[in-house]
């Protein structure tokens, strides 16, 4: 297979669908990009759009408005579009999709759809690189969930497709499984070069496996990034709160790049103009807490143990509820007073507005901004 250059392998443009009898588009002005061998992540909540996503790069739904591009050629539009067939795509469905009444060696060559032995030198080579080839006789049945999913993926990728694309590939499997899973998953995609486009609510699952990460949220695209900058800098109040645990205590901007709070001064590249009523994201991470402190400003209201950590539930005396995540050695009981400090790497904010309350971390903005900034100890 040629190796096309690494830049916009996959591109979609504007790409909306609506489906028959629905007035809300399942996805709307849709457009990003991914280069060749590059694995991506559409992350978001169920009917957020990401598997329709998934079936208009594959084929099987045709969109209303937009181009999808792949490989270098155009392959739907709203008056054209290739087949499914046609396109040279590989699928891992949620289920699998293994034909029970074939072995391992021969639901690989399903793939090819041809009963001929030229492929079987790159039948023995997948299955090696996924470690079957020495089950290759045994049926679905007798594998274990993760060889299962391995099958599936050699029988995806023995073709050499042009792209992979993976339905919740991970969700079937328990958790010390999942996480092995990831790992040797990716490690292969690496190996084939492989670019990827996989679908997860699971945000934990898109940071530890994908290059990029795509969220969405009512058929939108809010955020395309790398995992890091999607956590530590997101650019709504939803994305904030669906990619990890997040508190939100109020602020004010009292000058340019500057946010007062009740736990001190932040600065922040900020364009909101002072004087702006804002909210604070505080990650679990950026609270540290010290029992027995002279001047205490906070009481832990409960401790969940987490094995690696404890988390702890501390309300400020303020009013806002904090979560902090402590070594598991570090034991407070409920009732304790302690001096909450926040080191915060990235300061990210929101604009409030008339619907705020005393309960910040539960109330959404009308209008959703984030801003940066350097460490603080306060």
């Amino acid at each position: 297979m040629h190796v096309p250059e690494r830049c916009d392998y996959l591109k979609l443009r504007d790409v909306t669908k609506t489906f028959p009898g629905q007035t809300v588009p399942a996805v709307s002005n849709l457009s990003f990009s991914i280069n060749y061998g590059e694995i991506l992540a559409l992350l978001g909540p169920s009917g957020c759009g990401k598997t329709t996503t998934l079936r208009l790069i594959a084929g099987f739904e045709h969109h209303h408005e937009g181009q999808i591009c792949l490989a270098g050629r155009t392959v739907s539009s709203p008056v054209y579009s290739i087949p499914p067939e046609k396109r040279n795509v590989g699928i891992v469905f949620q289920d699998y999709a293994l034909f029970p009444h074939l072995n391992v060696w021969q639901n690989v060559r399903f793939s090819f759809n041809s009963r001929s032995r030229k492929h079987d030198d790159t039948i023995k080579t997948i299955l090696s690189l996924v470690g079957l080839y020495d089950l290759r006789n045994r049926y679905p049945h007798e594998l274990s969930g993760g060889q299962q999913q391995r099958l599936a993926l050699a029988r995806a990728l023995a073709p050499r497709p042009n792209i992979l694309l993976l339905d919740e590939p991970f969700s079937n499997l328990d958790a010390d499984l999942r996480e092995q899973m990831r790992i040797e998953v990716k490690n292969i995609l690496r190996a084939t070069e492989t670019t990827t486009v996989f679908v997860t609510h699971d945000q934990e699952e898109a940071f530890a496996f994908a290059d990029k990460v795509g969220v969405l949220q009512e058929g939108k695209l809010k955020q395309f990034d790398t995992p890091e900058k999607i956590y530590h800098t997101p650019t709504t109040r939803f994305i904030a709160d669906f990619v990890g645990e997040a508190d939100f205590i109020p602020g004010t901007i009292v000058q340019p790049g500057v946010v007062e709070t009740d736990l001190g001064l932040f600065p922040s590249y900020s364009h909101v103009p002072e004087g702006a009523r804002v909210e604070v994201m505080i990650r679990p991470d950026d609270v540290k807490i010290r029992p027995g402190a002279d001047e205490t400003n906070g009481e832990i209201v409960q401790r969940t143990f987490r094995g690696s950590i404890n988390s702890y539930m501390v309300k400020l005396d303020g009013g806002p509820v904090l979560h902090s995540d402590q070594p598991s050695t570090l034991l407070y009981d409920a009732g304790t007073r302690v001096r909450v400090q926040l080191e915060v790497e990235h300061v990210v904010v929101f604009p409030r507005t008339k619907r705020d309350t005393d309960r910040s971390h539960s109330y959404t903005p009308d209008v959703e901004l984030s801003l940066t900034g350097t460490r603080q100890v306060v």
